[in-house]
């Protein structure tokens, strides 16, 4: 009977998590389609007007979506707009989303202020999606100490593993056999379940943390090459004479360590020159947005308070766009096609989202001082949540380095420590070869370097919501983790002299 209920349950777990996926998606893209939406109705367009509009914005591509299934039900089938928004709130699994359809629509059923609805529901949507930023970072730091337990119980795995190794060196040495590594355990240990795990872990985070960024897909490309090299290099060192001593104990640590950075450099150098203007761009969008405000309430155009926006210095690497901009509309270039052209240089999507709005806000409605000021409070106050994120999160890193350290270090020194106290408990006997323990510590080693480069996917996943942040912080864990083996092996080697 268990066994008979096990398949029923699985997949009832995999629609419960699928609904949850969709409703999470609503959740985030429902702040900017509320703020577009009040600020169409305060420029005076319709409710129906609003829904074909949104349904010709792909940056929202959830709800527009729900924006074209709407249309399609009022053109095609001919039903009433606000009987559509009704059964869409009886069908959809988000409440945020619920609740602001059904509000919507009792609020236009009774004659009521349709704009001072949406304004209070977009800031009660806003405190909700403040709260719900501060509980996802609460669990990605229980994820991260839970990732934190599980490395240190990978320590405490191999350094079990090397006792038991020890002992085994005891046993055999004391009846005159040559002690060997248990290989393929070993190898299984630290090539197979502990990689393995890590991934788990990344892809709980995957989805738990959202990226911000979009179509970074060359990205991930730019690792192909080198990964292909890497793989050719590996195979001929291990097949040609000449290049054996590329994957000897004393230079396997150190040639696996160039060969994961090489793996990771060209795509890190790419997401840090991505990851500077896209920052940038973050953080300067609401002062942007203020400057166009403020201006607009001295009596300019929209286009002349835009011009007068750009202006301002101190907008970083955001200048760059800026003076993109003021140029292609001092040249008289319209706004969409201005617009496109920010795509190509931006990719962070709530500030594309924000230009998109202020576009449409000016086009339709003649970007009116109130529906700006409404756009700028938001866009403040998202930046505010995404500052105070990033602030909680960083701690996170210092951790990573921590781990990477402790796992190098302790494994090192209870390896040779116990190869030296084996030696010594058996003053009379045949020593132990030192070259089999050296083989044990490259192995160990490398699994260590290459536990620290997947942790690096993992850490850059959780701080930046992105696994192509991945790739810089795998380079530093990695050269952390070598440097951290090498001191610890010359340290101790040189005190028992083990190595030169």
């Amino acid at each position: 009977m268990t066994l008979s209920l096990k398949p029923p349950k699985i997949f009832g777990w995999m629609i419960n998590f699928f609904v949850k996926q969709q409703s999470s998606e609503v959740d985030r893209e429902l702040p900017f389609v509320a703020l577009l939406f009040t600020i169409l109705a305060a420029s005076g367009v319709s409710l129906y007007d609003s829904w074909k509009k949104l349904a010709r914005i792909p940056l929202l591509p959830r709800l527009q979506r729900e924006a074209k299934d709407v249309v399609r039900r009022v053109e095609v089938l001919g039903e009433d707009p606000l009987m559509v928004m009704q059964k869409k709130a009886q069908e959809t699994p988000s409440k945020q989303y619920r609740e602001f359809l059904a509000g919507y629509v009792s609020s236009v059923k009774s004659g009521g202020d349709v704009v001072s609805f949406l304004k209070s529901k977009l800031r009660s949507i806003f405190e909700v999606q403040s709260a719900a930023a501060i509980r996802s970072v609460e669990k990605l730091g229980t994820l991260v100490e839970a990732y934190a337990v599980m490395l240190i119980v990978t320590l405490c795995t191999y350094i079990l593993f090397v006792v038991v190794s020890a002992t085994n060196f005891f046993e055999l040495n004391r009846m005159g056999e040559t002690p060997t590594l248990s290989q393929p355990t070993l190898y299984f240990l630290i090539f197979g379940a502990t990689p393995l795990i890590s991934i788990v872990f990344i892809a709980v985070a995957h989805t738990a943390r959202k990226s911000n960024l979009m179509n970074i897909k060359p990205v991930y490309y730019l690792a192909i090459p080198p990964a292909a090299i890497v793989a050719i290099v590996l195979a001929a060192a291990y097949h040609i004479p000449a290049l054996q001593f590329l994957v000897e104990p004393n230079t396997l640590p150190l040639f696996v360590t160039i060969c994961l950075c090489a793996i990771s450099f060209p795509s890190a150098i790419a997401y840090l020159r991505l990851e500077r203007i896209n920052t940038a761009a973050e953080e300067a969008m609401p002062s942007f947005l203020r400057d166009v405000t403020e201006a607009r309430k001295i009596g300019l155009s929209p286009e002349k308070s835009i011009v007068h926006a750009t202006k301002r210095a101190g907008y970083g690497k955001f200048s760059e766009v800026l003076e993109l901009i003021r140029s292609q509309m001092e040249w008289g270039i319209s706004l969409r096609k201005i617009f496109r052209n920010i795509r190509k240089r931006i990719q962070t999507w709530p500030v594309l989202v924000n230009f998109l709005i202020l576009v449409e806000t000016i086009k339709i409605g003649g970007g009116s001082a109130a529906a700006l000021e409404t756009l700028t409070e938001y866009g403040e106050k998202l930046r505010d949540v995404e500052v105070n994120k990033r602030s909680l999160l960083k701690p996170y890193t210092i951790l990573a380095f921590v781990w990477s350290i402790l796992i190098a270090i302790t494994t090192t020194i209870v390896a040779m420590t116990l190869f030296v106290l084996t030696q010594i408990s058996l003053p009379g006997s045949t020593a132990i070869p030192a070259e089999n323990m050296l083989h044990g510590i490259s192995i160990f080693s490398v699994g260590i370097i290459l536990q620290c480069w997947i942790s690096g996917f993992f850490i850059g996943k959780v701080n930046n919501g992105t696994l192509a942040a991945g790739f810089k912080y795998s380079i530093l864990l990695t050269v952390t983790a070598y440097v951290s083996l090498w001191v610890s092996r010359d340290f101790l080697g040189g005190m028992f002299g083990l190595v030169s």
